[in-house]
C-alpha cells in the first residue's frame, strides 16, 4: 500500500492547536507551525475504518478494553522490543501527560521533591510545580560530541540530599533526542534502588528510534520492575493524541494500587470510546503505515541536518538518536532568548517550541516537528534562513 506523506492537509478550522489557537496563545494567524507534537499526516487507514465503524453504530457509552485490547497492544510492545507484559500490570489512563500528574499526587506529598533532568519536556515540571512539589534538576550536559550526557555523580549527590522520592524519566529525551544505552539505564536504575526512587519512566515515543536500540527500563534488570511506572501510548506512533488514550505497566502491585487509588480519587477513570477502537487497531493493522511514515519522518530529518549544514551553518543541529523532534542550537548568534524569540516569531513568522520552557538549560535552542510534509518543513527552514 502506498502513502502520500507529501499531500498537504489543511487543518485549519478543525478546533487542533496546531493551526487553529495561533491568537489564544499570543501568536498571528500567518505563522507556520512546528511546534507542538503531533503529526500533519492522516493516521493509518485501518483506524481510520475502525473509527469510521464505531461512528456509525451511534451509541458512544461508557467503554473498556477487553482482553483483546490487552492483546493487540502486547503483542506491539513484543514484537517491536522483546517486552512481555503482564495483564494485571496496566492501567488505561486518559494520556502519559495524566499519568505523569496522577503519579506525582500518589508517590509524594506536598514539599517532596522530585526528580527531573532538563531540558525536558516541559508538563515534567508543570506537574511537579502546580501540585506543590519541588523540582530537582540533573542537567543534562552538552558534550563536544554534540550529545547531551548524564551526570551520575550529580544525579546520585540530587537524590541523597534532596531525600528524592520519585524520579521522571524521559526516555527517549523529549527534546534532546537521546536514546538511553543500557549502560546509562543501568547506571541510573542502581542509584534509584539503592536510595528507594520510584522511577515514572515516560517512553512514549519509543517508537521512533534512529540509532542505537531502545530499552525499556524496567527490563534493563529484572529489580527494576519492583520500583518503575513505565508509559506508553499510541499517540505520538499513529497521531491520536486527541481521543486520550495511554498504556501504563506497573508490575509492583503495592505501586500498582496507590497509583489506581488516585487516578480513582481524580473522578475520571472511564475511557474514551474512540480512543479504545483507534488503539486496538493501531496495534492490530498500523504496522505498514507505522514503518512508511517513519522512513519518510527520518528522511525529514536528513533533509534538514543537509540544509542546514549548508545553507546556515550559523544553526547547529545534531541528528537525534530518537523521537520525530529536532533540537536546533542558535547559541552561536549570540543572542539573549528574547531575542532569540524575536528573531524565530517576528521575522521568520515561525510557531516553534522555545528552547526555554523546556528549562534554562534549553535557552539557546528550538525545537522542531519532523512530522509534516516535506514542503512544510522546507518553508520553516527557508524561513530561518531569510530571518538570518
Amino acid at each position: 500500500m502506498k502513502f502520500d506523506f507529501d499531500k498537504v492537509v489543511d487543518r485549519h478550522g478543525t478546533k487542533c492547536l496546531k493551526y487553529d489557537f495561533a491568537k489564544e496563545r499570543g501568536r498571528s494567524d500567518d505563522m507556520l507551525p512546528l511546534w507542538v507534537a503531533d503529526m500533519d499526516f492522516p493516521t493509518a487507514p485501518g483506524i481510520q475504518k475502525s473509527l469510521s465503524d464505531a461512528v456509525a453504530h451511534g451509541i458512544y457509552g461508557y467503554s473498556e478494553g477487553k482482553d483483546d485490547y490487552f492483546q493487540a497492544a502486547a503483542g506491539w510492545y513484543e514484537k517491536h522490543f522483546g517486552w512481555k507484559v503482564e495483564k494485571e500490570w496496566l492501567i488505561k489512563t486518559p494520556g502519559v501527560v495524566f499519568a505523569l500528574a496522577m503519579a506525582v499526587k500518589a508517590y509524594t506529598k506536598e514539599g517532596d521533591a522530585v526528580l527531573l533532568q532538563q531540558p525536558v519536556y516541559y508538563p515534567f515540571s508543570e506537574v511537579i510545580a502546580d501540585n506543590g512539589r519541588r523540582i530537582v534538576d540533573n542537567t543534562l550536559e552538552l558534550k563536544e560530541d554534540g550529545k547531551y550526557h548524564i551526570n551520575f555523580e550529580d544525579f546520585e549527590q540530587k537524590v541523597k540530599e534532596n531525600h528524592v522520592k520519585l524520579f521522571l524519566l524521559c526516555s527517549p529525551h523529549n527534546p534532546v533526542g537521546r536514546v538511553w544505552t543500557k549502560e546509562e539505564l543501568l547506571r541510573i536504575g542502581t542509584i534509584c534502588r539503592e536510595h528507594q526512587v520510584l522511577v515514572f519512566s515516560d517512553e512514549i515515543h519509543f517508537d521512533f528510534i534512529w540509532s542505537g536500540e531502545h530499552h525499556v527500563f524496567q527490563e534493563v534488570d529484572p529489580s527494576f520492575r519492583e520500583f518503575t511506572i513505565t508509559a506508553t501510548a499510541p499517540s505520538k506512533t499513529f497521531n491520536l493524541a486527541g481521543l486520550q488514550q495511554s498504556n501504563i505497566f506497573i508490575p509492583n502491585e503495592k505501586i500498582r494500587k496507590a497509583f489506581i487509588h488516585q487516578y480513582q480519587v481524580s473522578g475520571l477513570d472511564e475511557l474514551n470510546t474512540f480512543g479504545i477502537a483507534a488503539t486496538q487497531a493501531a496495534y492490530n493493522h498500523g504496522d505498514e503505515w507505522y514503518e512508511a511514515m517513519k522512513k519518510y519522518v527520518w528522511e525529514n530529518i536528513c533533509y534538514a541536518k543537509n540544509f542546514i549544514d549548508q545553507r546556515i551553518p550559523d544553526v547547529k543541529m545534531n541528528l537525534p538518536e530518537g523521537t520525530y523532534l529536532f533540537w536546533l542550537d542558535f547559541q552561536k548568534l549570540g543572542l539573549s532568548a528574547d531575542e532569540l524569540e524575536n528573531l524565530i516569531v517576528h521575522k521568520a513568522g515561525l510557531w516553534l517550541d522555545s528552547g526555554r520552557i523546556f528549562g534554562a538549560s534549553g535557552e539557546g535552542f528550538q525545537r522542531i516537528n519532523a512530522a509534516c510534509p516535506r514542503s512544510t518543513l522546507q518553508e520553516a527552514l527557508e524561513r530561518i534562513e531569510r530571518a538570518l
